[in-house]
């Protein structure tokens, strides 16, 4: 069956970016769903805002009430700008780990790279608990990165195998996760009751100062991951027909390990471990734009952002006034979903 295209050359840069004609209005489609739930996630709380007056504020129009400029922008929108952006970051993590092993089950939170971020940053709350909110990301960061060399080096065998690296990932998520859980157990009980909530994966009380901190993140490497997804493109082919075309495969792993890191202990440092993100959201792009990299990278982040947005409102109104961590929504519907995945490769 034939694909139809559409081609956007740049003559003052060597890059063009193909795109299946599917994606562009199923963007547009995710966008106005973006705004939809914005608004509406913004307007819901125990202070109920009319959802006229979210998108008034929204646009730059002033509302008849003046005091619901305060709670939209001060207390409510940086909470759903967080799990906005935290999904966005682990769908395209997810996105590149599963081109880069071609495994449908490879995410952040399978081979280690989460696991070693989350011990990282809760090593840094329980022992350094007056540690500044921008130094967490660069924890996290070192964790992931620990990690995945780790099991970059103990999968490599005279080269590194995407099943190797699989493997190699589970066994060191279960040993970063198991040191948390020693390190918790071990804690004073202050900082042990903040990282708890921190590892269920929680936007709660999130404010612009954590924006700020994991924004620089997205906007250098969101951009790489795009521009160089021509490249992901060829490794998902395999080993021998990448370097048949040209391509240095075990650079281009180190690349995209790298960027997927970055991506895994941004995130992970602002919103602790939200699961199953990273495995689902490539998963349903797939399934609506294909399998090239220039469209399923977009398509996968805005659903992965919707669905983190979407699971902190489910949270805070489910069982309403208690609130459930956004991680614990997404666990809930992930965790199935990774079985149905698991059966439905057990062939593959």
């Amino acid at each position: 069956m034939s694909k139809s295209w559409l081609t956007f050359p740049y003559p003052w840069f060597p890059l063009s970016i193909r795109l299946d004609r599917r994606v562009p209005p199923l963007l547009a489609i995710l966008g106005i769903l973006t705004f939809m739930l914005l608004i509406l996630s913004v307007g819901y709380g125990e202070y109920p805002i009319p959802l006229l007056a979210v998108a008034q504020i929204l646009l730059g129009l002033d509302p008849n009430n003046p005091d619901y400029s305060f709670v939209i922008y001060t207390l409510r929108l940086p909470r759903v700008a967080a799990a906005f952006l935290v999904g966005i970051g682990l769908a395209i993590a997810g996105a590149i780990l599963q081109g880069l092993t071609r495994n449908p089950l490879a995410a952040p939170e399978i081979v280690g790279i989460e696991a070693g971020a989350g011990l990282a940053a809760v090593a840094l709350i329980v022992l350094l608990p007056s540690t500044p909110i921008s130094l967490l990301p660069i924890a996290a960061f070192a964790g992931a990165l620990l990690s995945a060399l780790l099991v970059y080096g103990l999968s490599w065998n005279g080269g590194s195998s995407p099943i190797r690296l699989v493997l190699v990932g589970v066994g060191i998520s279960a040993t970063a996760s198991a040191l948390t859980s020693l390190m918790i157990t071990f804690g004073d009980i202050y900082d042990v009751s903040q990282a708890l909530v921190w590892l269920a994966g929680s936007v709660y009380g999130r404010s612009w100062a954590h924006i700020q901190a994991l924004l620089p993140w997205l906007i250098l490497l969101i951009p790489l991951a795009l521009i160089g997804s021509r490249q992901l493109n060829l490794l998902t082919l395999g080993d021998d027909m990448a370097r048949g075309l040209g391509s240095a495969v075990e650079w281009q792993r180190v690349f995209w390990l790298l960027i997927s890191v970055g991506l895994s202990g941004a995130c992970v440092a602002t919103a602790g471990t939200i699961g199953f993100v990273g495995l689902m959201a490539p998963h349903l792009a797939r399934q609506m734009v294909g399998t090239q990299h220039e469209g399923l990278i977009p398509t996968a982040a805005l659903i992965g952002g919707l669905m983190v947005a979407l699971a902190d409102l489910l949270g805070r109104s489910l069982f309403a006034p208690i609130e459930l961590p956004c991680g614990v929504v997404t666990a809930a519907v992930g965790a199935p979903y990774f079985l149905y995945l698991l059966y439905r490769n057990r062939n593959a």
